[in-house]
């Protein structure tokens, strides 16, 4: 029998019974959504994968808690983004931060060749002077904006399911990501850029 068509909760169940298939297709509906919610947290790929992989680890040996209060997706989320938040905080990230450089530096450097056949070089260092005040900006708010509006920022959410991941009722939510587009918009005017929206 198929178990593509069946519902999460169905494949709760069937998992919570021993089926291993029905916890790989929750794996396989969630993964997506579980990497993107480690990667807005941590900001590094390797990292998020690192979380997310950790995220279905647990929830495996949570499964018995998972009550259906929550649909499974936020259920699974929040445990994502607490996974996250812990190996953000960890003493060897904080490390590895300050002492290594960027892991996207190779890559931002091929894409650097790519974009040098578009714009002139005074247009290029303009855009990577504002990506860069755009990246300081977010990374000078308090991590609760910070954190709500990354989420937000990646389209990947709804306010409520934001909300779940982290622990913060629908209006606290929409306050953050509110307050935090303006203080970045307040901190980028203060340096000279235009918003542009954003």
């Amino acid at each position: 029998m198929s178990i593509v068509c069946v519902s999460d909760l169905e494949l709760v169940a069937r998992a919570r019974q021993g089926d291993p298939a029905a916890f790989g297709e929750l794996v396989d509906r969630h993964r997506s959504a579980v990497y993107r919610a480690a990667l807005a947290a941590l900001g590094s790929h390797a990292d998020a994968e690192d979380a997310a992989q950790d995220t279905f680890f647990v929830a495996y040996r949570r499964l018995g808690s998972f009550r259906g209060e929550a649909t499974f997706k936020t259920w699974l989320l929040t445990i994502a983004w607490h996974q996250a938040i812990n190996q953000r905080r960890s003493v060897m990230r904080i490390v590895r931060r300050t002492i290594a450089p960027k892991r996207d530096e190779e890559g931002e450097s091929q894409l650097a060749q790519l974009a040098s056949i578009g714009p002139s070089p005074e247009e290029a260092a303009v855009q990577e002077q504002l990506h860069g005040a755009i990246r300081a900006a977010i990374r000078s708010l308090s991590p609760k904006l910070r954190d709500a509006l990354l989420l937000a920022q990646s389209g990947e959410y709804s306010y409520e399911e934001i909300g779940a991941m982290l622990r913060s009722p629908l209006g606290t939510i929409k306050w953050r990501v509110s307050e935090a587009r303006r203080l970045v918009r307040a901190r980028l005017r203060q340096r000279g850029h235009v918003a542009d929206g954003r």
